[in-house]
C-alpha cells in the first residue's frame, strides 16, 4: 500500500509504496511530481514486491541550481539503493533488472534486453519532444505516424510468443516499454487497435496483481503523465 503524507512545499519525503517483500532497499526516488521518467522504474518496483520512499521536487526548487548541481548530469531522477545513489532512469532500470533478475537468462537475452530498451527510449523521444514541443501543432502528425513505430514491437513480440519481449517473464524493458504504451493510450485509446499483440501484452502486465495494485493507488493515480499539463 502506499501511505501518503500531508504534501508541504520544497523537498519533501511524502511517500512510501509498501510491499510483502522488500528485499533490497529501501529505496528512495528523487524526482518532480509526475510520472515523466520514474513511470517505468514505479511499477518495475512495485511488481517486484519492493519497498519504496519517494522525494518530490518543487520545479521552483529546482530552478535555484543548489539541487541540479549535486547531480552527476544536472538532471533527476536519482535512486538511492541503500548507500548507492544512481542517476538517469535507463542505468536506473538495468541497475533494478540486475537486482531483481529482470535482466535476462544469459548475455545473449541481456543484449536482446538492451535492444529493447534502446528502441524504447527512441519513442519515448518521440512522445517527449511531441508532448513539450510540438503538442498544438504536431499531435494530429504524431498518432498518424504512431503505426510506424509500433508495429516494430509487434513484430518482435509475435514472434517471442511469450507475450513479453525477450525470454519468458518481464524484464525492464518490458517495463519501459509497458508504461510508454500506457502514457499513448491516454493521448490516443484507439492506437493499439491494430497491434494485437502489443494490446494484449498491456492486458496482461495491467493484471499482474501487484501492477493492479500500484495502477490503482492514488500514489499513481494522483501524479500527471508529464510536467508541462499536457496529459
Amino acid at each position: 500500500m502506499c501511505r501518503l503524507q500531508p504534501p508541504v512545499p520544497k523537498l519533501k519525503e511524502i511517500a512510501e509504496y509498501d510491499s510483502e517483500v522488500g528485499e533490497v532497499g529501501p529505496y528512495t526516488i528523487t524526482y518532480f511530481g509526475v510520472r515523466g521518467r520514474c513511470g517505468a522504474m514505479r511499477i518495475m518496483m512495485a511488481d517486484q514486491g519492493q519497498e519504496w520512499k519517494e522525494i518530490v521536487v518543487d520545479f521552483a526548487d529546482w530552478m535555484k541550481g543548489d539541487l541540479k548541481a549535486t547531480c552527476v548530469f544536472g538532471q533527476l531522477p536519482k535512486l538511492e539503493d541503500g548507500g548507492f545513489a544512481l542517476y538517469q532512469s535507463n542505468a536506473i532500470l538495468r541497475h533494478l533488472g540486475r537486482n531483481h533478475d529482470a535482466y535476462g537468462k544469459d548475455g545473449k537475452e541481456a543484449a536482446l534486453i538492451d535492444m529493447m530498451c534502446d528502441g524504447v527510449e527512441d519513442l519515448r523521444l518521440k512522445y517527449v519532444k511531441m508532448i513539450y514541443q510540438e503538442y498544438d501543432t504536431g499531435k494530429d502528425v504524431y498518432i498518424k505516424d504512431l503505426p510506424n513505430h509500433l508495429d516494430k514491437f509487434e513484430a518482435v513480440m509475435a514472434k517471442n510468443k511469450t507475450g513479453f519481449l525477450v525470454g519468458d517473464k518481464p524484464s525492464f524493458a518490458d517495463y519501459s516499454l509497458f508504461e510508454v504504451l500506457l502514457n499513448h493510450l491516454v493521448l490516443c485509446s484507439s492506437c493499439l487497435d491494430t497491434f494485437p499483440s502489443l494490446k494484449s501484452f498491456v492486458e496482461k502486465m495491467s493484471a499482474r496483481p501487484k501492477i493492479k495494485t500500484f495502477l490503482d493507488s492514488e500514489a499513481y493515480k494522483k501524479l500527471p503523465i508529464n510536467g508541462n499539463g499536457k496529459q
